[in-house]
């Protein structure tokens, strides 16, 4: 199989089949948090999406160029967290810079992308999962993808769910929870189609 199959397969199976939110359930917080209103919920995934789909191929680079040679692997984690905290803060600068009103509407949860766990895991899956360069971008870029595809997805259904009549015990987390499900089990459904290795 060349490269560039490689890659898209990894992208195609990080966006659908295995999906970091829905099958494999990183990133819950905020997304559940942040997903009440389109606007909010595409300004959050645009910024996972940049976040992961750079952050993996820093980590990447930090493996395999400085971790790994000099057999300090048993620092990954801290080394991930202090490359994703950095680059966070200067998407968060950026962020404020170009649409204040994007920035307060974020809130807490733009600072919190930095301890999302979907953000780490893709990091540590990358690794555990031994990508090339070329993988690793595609891995995070399809992450990144599927996960606002999710976020969206959930927002859009909770602005509608504001007509609705939901039952008095479901209203608020349940009824989210509930829908969260139903997504998973609907990205499911492309279980089998492309795998990551």
């Amino acid at each position: 199989m060349s490269e560039m199959a490689a890659v898209l397969g990894v992208l195609f199976a990080a966006v659908f089949t295995n999906n970091i939110l829905l099958t494999n359930y990183l990133g819950m917080c905020s997304f559940l948090g942040a997903s009440r209103e389109v606007k909010t919920s595409l300004g959050l995934g645009a910024a996972v999406v940049f976040v992961l789909t750079c952050t993996s191929v820093l980590n990447w680079l930090c493996y395999r160029y400085i971790l790994a040679p000099l057999d300090l692997t048993y620092l990954r984690f801290i080394v991930f967290i202090v490359v994703i905290a950095a680059f966070v803060q200067v998407v968060e600068m950026i962020i404020e810079r170009i649409s204040e009103r994007l920035y307060a509407a974020l809130g807490i949860f733009l600072p919190l992308i930095t301890v999302n766990c979907a953000i780490l895991g893709v990091s540590l899956f990358m690794v555990i999962r031994e990508y090339t360069l070329a993988e690793a971008f595609g891995y995070g870029l399809g992450s990144g993808i599927g996960w606002m595809l999710a976020i969206l997805a959930m927002a859009g259904i909770r602005e509608k769910m504001v007509r609705a009549k939901v039952p008095v015990g479901l209203e608020g987390a349940g009824i989210t929870l509930i829908i969260a499900g139903i997504m998973a089990l609907a990205f499911m459904g492309f279980n089998g189609m492309v795998t990551l290795n």
